[in-house]
């Protein structure tokens, strides 16, 4: 292969890396400020336009990078009584009086999607102040969230992911706004028209006294202050007591209002394809050599090289996505490795990886020059000792 073919190569895969972090950013960064731009833009036109198509998608699509970037980021692994990993963190609401919290917002959430997707004239006062209560309830708790996790966001060095966890709250706000400020503009309307129909003396006199919008937010706080009480009631009979809901927030490690001391962190123990190949029968896991690995020997099989490769490549062409692979590999890996304790195990979890291992072959040849080189350099001894396995 000549000069010029290696440089069309170089450049044929400098582009496609190029399109796959534009299409990376396309998901991860254009479509929310897309989103977000259009969301306050509807919220100060006097006609605004697909609101209710926004909101939908606001919320799920949101929703679920905000859970993605949030657990790539933060890696909440337990709460504050056990020991996590230096690279994890500990629950930040704790999980005894988390369903104190978790039942509001998604009520909250539902009531959101409600106000936005059915029409005020066909839905009863009393129930829409109620949807609006819960609004309020959901944006108080949205709020204390995002300062719970306030002190994270310093220590975290990504901050995009700090910018879109916000971003994503900060978009919930201003479509609540915009929910309850339409709401109660159509509502005052409804009445006045009602109370001009209203046949009844006692329904022209309700009507009257929430004709405008200095009255009607009375109906809605107390419909708050009502759920507030009935929340309270079920706390006290679920055995969590009156401030479960502070509890939550308090009774955790590692955030803002977090006021317990965990215990100290673990140490990494080790990669569990080091496990497998280590451990495995030499015939099916087919151990090649020995390798360094933070400064250790281990043994290296074919499978584990590939496996280093591919995060190899990730690593270098997308350092936030590699990232979140590798929480999510340290997160899941490193406890599997504790189950590897017999040769039949590593053989098992030795074949259950092999469509794993084939898929990044594939990807490897597509997309590297010289996959196998780089294969073949995973876990290579520093001191060049002669590492062939012919005792096994």
């Amino acid at each position: 292969m000549n000069r010029i073919e290696k440089e069309g190569i170089l450049l044929y895969y400098s582009i496609q890396d190029t399109m796959y972090l534009i299409l990376f950013w396309i998901v991860i960064g254009v479509i929310p400020g897309v989103l977000t731009i259009w969301n306050i833009y509807n919220f100060f036109a006097k006609k605004p336009k697909y609101k209710r198509i926004i909101a939908w998608l606001t919320i799920w699509i949101g929703g679920f990078l905000y859970y993605f970037l949030y657990e790539a980021g933060f890696q909440p692994s337990g709460d504050w009584k056990e020991a996590v990993y230096v690279y994890e963190t500990h629950y930040s609401i704790s999980s005894q009086y988390g369903w104190t919290v978790v039942v509001p917002v998604i009520l909250g959430l539902i009531a959101l999607l409600i106000l936005y997707s059915v029409q005020a004239d066909r839905q009863p006062p009393l129930f829409a102040a109620f949807l609006i209560a819960f609004v309020v309830i959901f944006n108080v708790i949205s709020i204390a969230f995002a300062i719970q996790i306030g002190n994270q966001m310093k220590s975290h060095s990504d901050g995009f992911v700090n910018m879109f966890l916000y971003l994503y709250q900060f978009n919930l706000f201003v479509l609540s706004v915009s929910a309850v400020k339409n709401h109660m503009r159509e509502q005052i309307k409804l009445y006045q028209s009602r109370r001009k129909n209203a046949e009844s003396t006692k329904m022209a006199w309700l009507y009257c006294r929430i004709r405008c919008f200095e009255r009607y937010p009375v109906l809605v706080f107390a419909c708050f202050f009502f759920i507030i009480a009935v929340f309270e009631i079920l706390f006290i009979l679920a055995g969590q007591g009156a401030d479960a809901p502070i509890k939550a927030f308090t009774d955790t490690a590692d955030w803002t209002f977090s006021q317990q001391i965990p215990p100290p962190p673990m140490e990494s123990s080790g990669h569990y394809l080091c496990t497998v190949a280590a451990g495995g029968h030499k015939k099916i896991v087919k151990p090649l050599r020995y390798g360094t690995r933070r400064g250790q020997t281990i043994v290296v099989n074919r499978q584990l090289c590939i496996a280093n490769a591919f995060e190899e490549w990730i690593q270098e062409k997308s350092p936030k996505i590699h990232k979140a692979i590798r929480n999510f590999y340290d997160r899941y890996g490193y406890p599997v490795s504790r189950h590897i304790t017999t040769p039949l195990r590593a053989d098992v979890v030795y074949f259950l990886m092999k469509p794993l291992e084939w898929v990044f072959v594939v990807f490897l040849y597509f997309v590297d020059i010289q996959p196998e080189e780089r294969i073949r350099r995973q876990y290579v001894l520093k001191n060049h000792i002669k590492n062939s396995l012919k005792r096994w």
